[in-house]
């Protein structure tokens, strides 16, 4: 375990927000009971890899963050391996890592920044591809009574972008480790989303594996969004939003190029970066606050922009946004 006392937090988080915190740096789950019993009244804040939060205030008390390591392999059959990571391992080093083993399932979630232990929580997705798909179950430890329990995929209870970790149990519980179910043999592709098949097609790959597809979703990744080490951006800072089927229709009777994708019979996904930049906010800077050039759905910080510069920026595509369309945009960072 370690203790930062009175830091900067601006290394410990992706937009690069200058706003200072307390630390507690936890290695395994015995330096986090170790912490709780010195600490009973819990943290201020559980931090990962700091790439889906924006601060908008100082953190009073201790910021826990979860540093867990370790991959190992807890079953296998000849189609399927069940392999599990400590929830502070680096997310995309830990898909290159299954890449590697040969193991199908999270190619298409190559190059997402942060840790393996907000994977769940978020229920991140891309390309298609959602965590709930390869999801076999997670340990956590409660903050109050420091007991671990496992959580199956259906008692996380899995949504677009969301868990019972984001509602239900917000800040109730530390998750440690995560399991996933992956493929050894028979893996199916998922090439159809975005433009992944497009871009195989462009090298020339005809007869794509894992690895091909990881290559092509980084190669596509980071055409379009920017390296938070060079630009300050926590990825996608909205959510897709699911509207009525006859809002959708009423949209693209006016903007025929409404990029959409059908949910069920009465829903309609839509593409919160089309919106956006419709609305005409791509490219858009205000003081060192932006609309990224190339994605209108990451904002920036370019060098000295505050967590409230961000906030209020996306106050105002938030508004605009339903102002034009009749669509209510949904933040998918965490705002602190």
């Amino acid at each position: 375990m370690k203790l930062h006392q009175s830091i900067s937090l601006r290394n410990y988080n992706t937009f690069g927000i200058e706003i200072p915190g307390n630390i507690a740096e936890f290695y395994s789950e015995q330096d986090l009971l170790q912490f709780m019993e010195a600490q009973p009244d819990g943290p201020a804040l559980i931090l990962g890899g700091g790439s889906n939060i924006l601060f908008r205030n100082v953190p009073q008390g201790w910021i826990w963050k979860n540093s867990i390591p370790g991959i190992q392999v807890v079953d296998r059959s000849d189609d399927f391996v069940l392999v599990e990571a400590g929830a502070g391992e680096n997310w995309h080093s830990f898909v290159q890592y299954c890449i590697e083993q040969q193991w199908g399932g999270l190619e298409n979630l190559s190059l997402i920044p942060g840790q393996v232990g907000a994977s769940p929580m978020q229920n991140i997705g891309a390309y298609g591809v959602e965590i709930k798909d390869v999801f076999h179950s997670l340990r956590a430890v409660n903050l109050k009574s420091g007991v671990a329990r496992e959580f199956s995929c259906e008692e996380c209870a899995f949504g677009y972008r969301d868990s019972v970790f984001k509602n239900v149990f917000r800040n109730q519980y530390m998750i440690t480790a995560v399991r996933f179910r992956l493929s050894r043999r028979n893996h199916v592709l998922h090439l159809d989303y975005g433009a992944i098949r497009e871009e195989l097609e462009r090298v020339g790959n005809t007869e794509p594996d894992i690895r091909a597809v990881s290559e092509a979703v980084i190669r596509i990744r980071q055409s379009k969004l920017p390296d938070p080490k060079l630009l300050g951006n926590a990825g996608s800072f909205f959510k897709n939003p699911v509207v009525s089927k006859d809002l959708a229709e009423s949209i693209k009777s006016r903007f025929p190029q409404l990029v959409s994708y059908g949910v069920d019979a009465q829903s309609v996904k839509l593409a919160a970066g089309w919106l956006i930049e419709q609305a005409g906010w791509k490219g858009y800077r205000q003081g060192d606050a932006g609309v990224h050039t190339k994605q209108a759905l990451v904002l920036v910080n370019y060098g000295k922009a505050s967590g409230d510069d961000i906030w209020q920026l996306s106050e105002l595509i938030v508004r605009d946004v339903q102002e034009k369309f009749g669509v209510v945009l949904e933040r998918e960072v965490n705002i602190c």
